[in-house]
């Protein structure tokens, strides 16, 4: 792979009706539908009791789709949602249950401290709350974080270097991704988890775990959750344009910028999950919007 020739795109010769690359307005979920209407975006909940079940069937539901699309690996792999009634807490999934049999009633909610203080009273992945304590702890503004043992992530992070500027959907990336350059083992210590929150530094929302995988994060867990499906499919193309060896043309920084505008606003993110989250719930005869 590493014989692939590299050449990134001249920004001069992308034509735009203005002849710039300035931000299209209106940006984000807005620039992407037309006819008068838009897809809805985050709902605004007040009431954070009814905001946690909310937030539960959404992380029951985002784990049907991993399930779905092959993220599963023994008991490995993990996401976590802050809670919004207590934020110094948050909710992840149970040790031992397969990603597609998960339900919101499932979910087992731990303090700082890695106890279980509510909802499901069962063992939790000792590495996940390592990692996901570091990080709800660090970056306030992160609410869910989602990390499994995915096959082309696992593949792509052996590198231990970002993923390139290949096309459209990887521009949603740009800006966002970084990458722990170690691999300290199995996450059984906080040093590691504040490690690993290092690399992800204030701007970050998506990480590759050199020979670990993917970590993603996000306002909602529908944003982690669609970041991470995302992701995973680009380390995919990553690795077959790769394996062809022929020139590579990669998209330039401007243009990249451009288009992460639109792709990687967080109400964006949100609504492109929507589509794999409404066919779980019809999947499930409605089970998972009913919480239970």
């Amino acid at each position: 792979m590493s014989s692939t020739t590299i050449t990134e795109t001249a920004p001069a010769k992308i034509s735009l009706q203005n002849e710039d690359l300035k931000p299209p307005k209106p940006q984000g979920l807005a620039a992407c539908a037309t006819g008068g209407y838009e897809l809805a975006g985050i709902p605004k909940i007040d009431d954070p009791y009814k905001k946690r079940q909310w937030q539960l069937e959404h992380m029951a539901g985002a784990f049907r789709v991993f399930a779905r699309k092959g993220f599963t690996e023994g008991t490995a792999g993990h996401i976590s949602v802050r809670d919004p009634v207590d934020p110094n807490t948050f909710w992840i999934n149970p040790l031992g249950v397969h990603f597609g049999m998960l339900k919101a009633s499932d979910m087992v909610h731990v303090n700082e401290e890695g106890q279980v203080i509510g909802g499901n009273k069962v063992a939790v992945n000792a590495a996940g709350f390592m990692i996901h304590s570091a990080i709800h702890k660090a970056r306030p503004d992160i609410n869910a974080a989602c990390h499994t043992h995915s096959v082309y992530g696992k593949a792509w992070s052996a590198f231990g270097k970002p993923l390139d500027l290949l096309n459209q959907d990887s521009c949603t990336f740009h800006g966002i991704q970084a990458v722990y350059e170690s691999f300290g083992g199995v996450v059984l210590e906080a040093e590691e988890g504040e490690h690993i929150v290092s690399a992800l530094g204030k701007e970050a929302r998506v990480l590759i775990l050199q020979n670990h995988g993917l970590l993603t994060a996000g306002g909602t867990v529908d944003e982690a959750a669609y970041l991470f499906t995302a992701m995973e499919r680009t380390c995919e193309v990553q690795l077959l344009v790769d394996s062809a060896k022929w020139e590579k043309k990669l998209i330039g920084k401007e243009a990249a910028q451009y288009t992460a505008n639109v792709n990687a606003d967080p109400e964006t993110l949100y609504a492109e999950f929507q589509p794999d989250l409404e066919f779980e719930i019809w999947q499930s005869r409605g089970e998972l919007s009913k919480g239970i």
